[in-house]
């Protein structure tokens, strides 16, 4: 059903008959014949005059060639893993004839100012991390094709979703420390409204909840390094036996760990081990050098611009999540004392 107030959505149609953004493009284009059945054409043509919905005939003839951009929104550009993103989407894109423009979100998540006259009538899709999903309200980029990043897919507004496997990622650093005899964690979680770090928590807890004997406590904090030593330093002078283990959502949170163990006079590894997540340069230029799970974000910008020229042109894009790989440097050991 459309939204009150707004115009009906080609996301809107494809709700209401049952099919993907994907399947209503084929048929309102015209390009259904062979792909989808008759019966579904039929079904997306009357959700489609029942809402009323009429294609955006200049997004349309965008697509068909006559500027070939596609709009790359993600959260301010604070580490240079959305940097590697746009390089990634960039090439591919290239290699098709595209242009990206990327649209950091200002504050990395919540409302941003539309940066066009009109979004609609200078982009082909757009590309969203989830992380800045609020930014398109603002541009109308959610009635455009579109391709989620770090999306829940069973609840993504796109037409497809990427995401990389960050909950192989969170196994693969719970059984690392798991298997180094570590019992006690402290969670140092992003403070981020974002399904991404809803998967972390969530794996974690599972992980370290299936071995008898484990204890969990969690503390939140933005992605700031200042934010992270100050939730690091109250959560391991807390009361009670403190934790051996402290896993970190993001890298620069790490970063603040390692601030917060110096001022409390604990050493890395030795009293306590520190993993992150992302695998930045960061990460080697910390001593010791971070145990951390890398995600190739070049990689994630390709799959993501494959994904919505795929959708640009009617296809079915690729599944699957993208691996991810655990790398073990000098910030884990097995835990010393009891």
């Amino acid at each position: 059903m459309a939204r009150s107030g707004t115009r009906p959505t080609s996301r809107d149609v494809a709700q209401a008959a049952g099919v993907s953004q994907a399947a209503v493009s084929l048929v309102l284009g015209d390009k259904w014949r062979g792909r989808v059945s008759e019966a579904t054409a039929e079904r997306v043509r009357e959700a489609a005059r029942e809402l009323g919905y009429r294609p955006n005939l200049a997004a349309r003839n965008l697509r068909l060639g006559h500027t070939r951009t596609v709009l790359l929104v993600v959260p301010a550009l604070t580490t240079e893993f959305f940097a590697g993103v746009y390089t990634g989407a960039a090439r591919v894109a290239a290699d098709h004839g595209f242009g990206v423009v990327l649209y950091p979100s200002p504050e990395g998540i919540g409302p941003a100012r539309d940066p066009f006259a009109s979004a609609q009538a200078a982009l082909d899709g757009v590309i969203a991390s989830s992380m800045a999903a609020d930014a398109l309200s603002a541009i109308r980029g959610d009635q455009l094709p579109l391709v989620m990043l770090d999306s829940d897919p069973e609840g993504s507004l796109g037409a497809a979703t990427v995401n990389l496997d960050i909950t192989d990622g969170v196994r693969q650093v719970a059984e690392h420390l798991l298997n180094l005899g570590h019992r006690r964690f402290l969670h140092l979680a992003a403070d981020v409204p974002s399904w991404t770090f809803d998967v972390r928590a969530r794996e974690l807890a599972t992980r370290i909840a299936a071995v008898p004997g484990t204890s969990l406590r969690t503390t939140r904090a933005p992605i700031t390094i200042d934010d992270a030593r100050t939730a690091a330093e109250t959560a391991l002078s807390a009361p009670g036996p403190r934790p051996t283990a402290l896993v970190c959502d993001d890298d620069k949170l790490a970063a603040g760990a390692y601030k917060a163990a110096r001022r409390l006079g604990l050493r890395i590894p030795d009293d306590l081990s520190v993993t992150g997540l992302d695998d930045l340069a960061l990460a080697t230029a910390l001593d010791p050098e971070l145990t951390t799970v890398r995600l190739d974000a070049e990689l994630f910008g390709e799959h993501g611009m494959r994904a919505l020229l795929a959708v640009l042109d009617g296809r079915e894009p690729d599944a699957g999540d993208i691996p991810v790989e655990l790398v073990v440097r000098g910030s884990t050991a097995p835990p010393s004392g009891p």
